[in-house]
């Protein structure tokens, strides 16, 4: 069954123009082709961003955010109890009075200590604003060593100021050093969020949305569902950049990654100076987020990306791969949570400029 599932994930029907196959990128003559073999460097490498990202966060996240004002709160565990424990993880965070009671008999002691006991365990959930600060220094650490990088990348690459040149020799475009090691840190960066999810602050699911380079789904699972969502979006946002690496869309795949990260890691410095209560700073980062979102999202993404996307491929080819319909309906479906984002923007600046 496997082996048959493979050969139809494998059809060259599905990833290739007509009369190319798989035996066709083959390195050859100085050209250098993608392989799907080299996606599973991802994984170490993304244990190598995890130890990266453990010893920014403690001797240069903590060091920074003491410089800021922010101060590092102690919370007090409660007792361990057995009982109360189970019910917390299995049952509910806020009993009801009558549960407190039904559970003070159960442990044998008074009302007032399993209320004290479920209010501690409940604050012992919420990150203090010193492990969020850290967070979003690690995400803007990595979105503004990516912008940098991709914009050293690609400011000398034709197809980064005329996105025809994106299809011009393909599907024979050879694979550059920098396209591959630009793409293994972005797939990796996801790996990474993957498998600290667990120890991550729990944020609600729409907020997922924030960024994404992927599909929608997230859009479509309610707060209590946060972990599912965290897991569909990162795994959407890993699936759409090696699909696009098996397909050899690796320059508009650089072009989608460049275009995104731009603009996240003025909201990640936001959020930094945010924590810090360093208002006006913050409030201007915003505004510069806003801006870069605007020009990026919805400007850059859909005038210049989608063009190439959609309409330049009927350019250089009749018939239509599956992998166009797949790839275009996740980018469509991407820039209406642009549009959606967008709005919700609009809606801050409005109440900020007007109502301060």
């Amino acid at each position: 069954i496997l082996k048959t599932l493979n050969s139809w994930f494998w059809w060259e029907n599905i990833w290739m123009p007509i009369n190319v196959t798989w035996a066709h990128f083959v390195d050859r003559d100085g050209l250098v082709f993608p392989k799907p073999h080299q996606l599973y460097a991802t994984i170490p490498y993304a244990f190598v961003l995890l130890i990266i990202r453990f010893f920014s966060e403690r001797y240069v996240a903590i060091p920074l955010a003491k410089a800021l004002g922010i101060k590092n709160v102690r919370r007090v565990k409660p007792q361990p109890n057995p009982v109360l424990e189970s019910y917390f993880r299995e049952c509910s965070k806020h009993p009801s009075q009558s549960e407190i009671q039904g559970l003070a008999k159960k442990c044998n002691c008074t009302v007032h200590l399993v209320e004290k006991w479920f209010r501690r365990r409940r604050n012992l959930e919420i990150p203090t604003v010193l492990r969020k600060f850290q967070e979003a220094f690690w995400r803007f650490s990595f979105y503004l060593t990516s912008s940098i990088a991709g914009f050293i990348f690609l400011y000398d690459k034709p197809w980064f100021y005329d996105i025809w040149q994106t299809w011009v020799g393909y599907p024979f475009q050879t694979l550059l050093p920098s396209q591959y090691w630009y793409y293994m840190a972005e797939i990796s960066f996801y790996w990474s969020l993957l498998f600290t999810l667990g120890i991550d602050n729990k944020r609600k699911a729409s907020e997922t949305l924030k960024g994404c380079t992927c599909l929608a789904l997230p859009f479509f699972f309610s707060p209590s569902q946060d972990f599912l969502a965290h897991v569909v979006h990162h795994l959407a946002a890993i699936g759409l950049m090696s699909g696009s690496w098996c397909g050899n869309y690796v320059r508009l795949g650089t072009l989608v990654m460049f275009v995104h990260d731009t603009a996240d890691f003025w909201l990640e410095a936001a959020k930094m100076f945010n924590y810090a209560h360093w208002e006006k700073t913050c409030n201007m980062l915003f505004i510069i987020f806003s801006i870069a979102f605007f020009i990026t999202r919805i400007i850059l993404f859909p005038f210049w990306i989608l063009r190439a996307t959609l309409y330049q491929p009927t350019y250089y080819s009749t018939t239509p791969v599956i992998a166009y319909f797949l790839f275009n309906g996740q980018l469509l479906i991407l820039q209406g949570l642009h549009l959606y984002w967008g709005y919700l923007i609009f809606k801050i600046l409005r109440r900020f400029i007007f109502l301060k």
